[in-house]
């Protein structure tokens, strides 16, 4: 694992756009598991930025994204799609056809699940994956539990991930209830990780995730058994 500190939230996007810059320019055809909430914003304007430089070049790439609200439908301002769209897709000259992201939406979500994953294996994998952590120790929406979920599945959202979420909505109780995630075996079968964690609230779950037990109660904790994790952090 490599651990890296930065002291601004602008370091860090800096730092983790040129690590999947990187990625991309070392193999154009790259499969890029990507994130959704407030931490990855500045790392897609950095790359953005890029792209409009003409210093990288996303039009091979293909992305699937880690999560998606349940019931959300794609032209709703808070789904992830509309997310990806507007802070990353539509910014860069991916081919929107290559991009992935669960649909919440799905009649069958079980199958929508299997298929989600089929089509990553189908891929050949996640060259590298994009996290942020939840206070609770969560990546994608894979929340504290009594096991790690190998597939990508339906959840139910703790509490303080609904808490956490409340302030891109108008109120608390418009926020989903449910999710559909990938799950560990994706995450964990990624050739790369990079996570990214900004403020002091993280710190002491950045700690537990890397430095304490190895345990679904702290679903990030996983990671630490995973060859090739780089962890950004900052505390401002």
């Amino acid at each position: 694992m490599k651990f890296i500190t930065v002291d601004s939230y602008e370091k860090l996007s800096r730092q983790a756009a040129n690590i999947i810059a990187a990625q991309v320019i070392s193999k154009p055809k790259s499969i890029l598991g990507l994130a959704t909430g407030s931490s990855p914003i500045g790392t897609y304007k950095e790359l953005a930025k890029k792209c409009d430089a003409g210093e990288l070049d996303f039009s091979d790439v293909t992305s699937v994204n880690l999560d998606e609200y349940v019931g959300l439908p794609v032209e709703n301002d808070q789904s992830y799609r509309y997310f990806m769209n507007t802070n990353l897709f539509e910014h860069i000259n991916i081919d929107i056809n290559r991009t992935n992201v669960p649909n919440g939406c799905a009649a069958d979500l079980e199958k929508e699940g299997a298929d989600y994953d089929a089509l990553i294996e189908s891929l050949g994998g996640i060259d590298l994956q994009l996290l942020g952590i939840g206070l609770d120790g969560h990546i994608g929406f894979n929340e504290p539990d009594d096991v790690f979920t190998k597939g990508t599945h339906v959840v139910t959202l703790d509490p303080s991930t609904i808490e956490a979420n409340a302030r891109f909505f108008a109120s608390e109780d418009e926020v989903p209830r449910k999710a559909i995630t990938m799950g560990m075996g994706a995450i964990m079968q990624a050739k790369k990780v990079l996570l990214i964690a900004n403020g002091k609230n993280k710190k002491d779950i950045v700690m537990q995730s890397f430095y304490g037990p190895i345990t679904p109660k702290v679903p990030a904790s996983i990671l630490q058994l995973h060859p090739d994790v780089t962890v950004i952090y900052s505390e401002n």
